[in-house]
């Protein structure tokens, strides 16, 4: 096990749960471009290829698979009509709630699974601004938008957190930049992650989030996730706003294989990694 991460969870009161479940591989999953094809004729093309696909109960559109790589032969996966994407992260996207003539930020867009869902439960209809300040990362999401074909997103090259104030949003999906702790496999070696990473990471998600904050309307509701289970990248860093935004409780879905982590604030959900899940905190907030 990685020694940083075994310190940095010592304490959590889930240690075991999250150490069981980030030894276990994942499942693959994925979900229907709407914009592209519809769930009839998806089905369709999975029976006339023998794939097997299960979907999920708590999004009509998203499926698990264990023939991932047939899947990828696809004309429909080739050309964006359906996107491979995990589940924990669908789950920002439908918990912000999107809706058509809205206008809506993605902080930190890259490589676009989720601005790309944005669209497709506004059914393109939403005005989508979105960020991503790595020119590599940058291209991969403009390459996925196309792709998909979300015709109403503004791509921005830029660092979220250099946007002009004048800016104003109806909603903000901040997926923050993170240390990954809840995509770890124990079973292997990760010397990526260090608790320089975890403190940098710190640092970004608080600059990120005052941000986010100042840029959404009053009265407005955002997302804030991350792929950790960490209390210092999630509950710690949503603490220190409570001043300024209130936490709209999150009803967890209705799943047996999800496995939720106890948490030190009402109303958020922090999902533990297992076969199904990869580990992810997620808040919904409101301003006041």
């Amino acid at each position: 096990m990685n020694e940083t991460f075994e310190l940095l969870i010592k304490d959590h009161p889930s240690k075991q749960l999250i150490i069981n479940g980030s030894k276990m591989g994942r499942i693959s999953s994925g979900r229907i471009n709407t914009l592209k094809l519809d769930k009839n004729q998806f089905i369709e093309i999975m029976n006339n290829e023998s794939i097997n696909i299960k979907f999920i109960d708590w999004y009509e559109n998203g499926f698990i698979t264990d023939d991932i790589e047939k899947i990828r032969q696809l004309e429909i996966y080739k050309n964006g009509s359906i996107y491979i994407q995990s589940l924990s992260s669908m789950l920002p996207a439908l918990y912000l709630e999107p809706k058509a003539k809205e206008t809506i930020l993605d902080m930190a867009a890259a490589p676009g699974g989720k601005t790309t869902l944005i669209a497709a439960l506004t059914k393109d209809q939403a005005a989508i601004t979105a960020c991503e300040q790595n020119p590599i990362r940058f291209q991969k999401l403009k390459y996925n938008i196309e792709k998909q074909g979300v015709s109403n997103c503004y791509l921005i090259q830029k660092d979220a957190r250099q946007l002009d104030d004048y800016f104003t949003f109806d909603s903000i999906l901040l997926d923050a930049p993170c240390s990954g702790s809840g995509t770890l496999d124990l079973n292997r070696e990760n010397k990526q992650f260090t608790k320089e990473l975890v403190d940098k990471s710190i640092k970004v998600q608080h600059q990120l989030l005052s941000k986010a904050i100042k840029m959404l309307k009053k009265g407005q509701t955002m997302i804030y996730s991350t792929c950790s289970i960490l209390n210092e990248e999630n509950e710690e860093i949503v603490r220190k706003y409570l001043d300024l935004v209130d936490v709209v409780p999150i009803i967890p879905i209705k799943d047996e294989h999800l496995q939720v982590v106890e948490s030190n604030i009402e109303g958020v959900l922090t999902i533990a990694p297992n076969q199904y899940y990869e580990g992810f905190f997620i808040a919904k907030l409101k301003k006041k």
